[in-house]
């Protein structure tokens, strides 16, 4: 697949802060290279694939529970308040690489950003504050130390 940023960003054609955090037999998380806060992890497919119906049986399996696992990693590494789970699979209009959002939010970003769910997200994508590499690094491994800890 090519002009894909998540399958770019999972084959080293650009680089990714944090690194791989953990892998299934079908699936990754990574740390999100946005501005969606410090903690939050992306989930996605081996595979390009670009709408939840066509995963097969295997990757549909293995996704509840690596979305829970990851939500409580994620809940853990930065002490959030909630952890939301949002589909994305749009950019520039059209459908891409599908990749779940796993933000850790704390009372603090809400009160910051005044707002909470979707108008949470709009804010910080609007501030466009995107976490120093150096934090991303160190979240990125507790993250990857709890994953090998089987921490879920």
């Amino acid at each position: 697949m090519t002009d894909c940023e998540a399958c770019d960003l999972a084959q080293g054609r650009r680089p990714l802060p944090g690194g791989l955090i953990h892998r299934t037999t079908h699936w990754r998380v990574e740390h999100c290279i946005g501005p969606l806060g410090l903690g939050s992890l992306i989930v996605k497919p081996l595979r390009h694939v670009t709408a939840v119906a066509d995963l097969t049986d295997d990757e549909a399996t293995e996704l509840g529970p690596l979305l829970r696992e990851a939500s409580g990693i994620a809940a853990e590494v930065v002490e959030a308040d909630q952890v939301y789970n949002c589909l994305w699979s749009h950019a520039g209009g059209r459908p891409v690489h599908i990749h779940y959002v796993v933000q850790p939010v704390s009372r603090q970003q809400t009160s910051e950003y005044d707002g909470y769910g979707p108008a949470l997200q709009m804010a910080m994508f609007s501030a466009g504050a995107v976490p120093s590499r150096d934090d991303v690094e160190r979240v990125a491994e507790a993250a990857r130390q709890r994953f090998l800890a089987g921490r879920g």
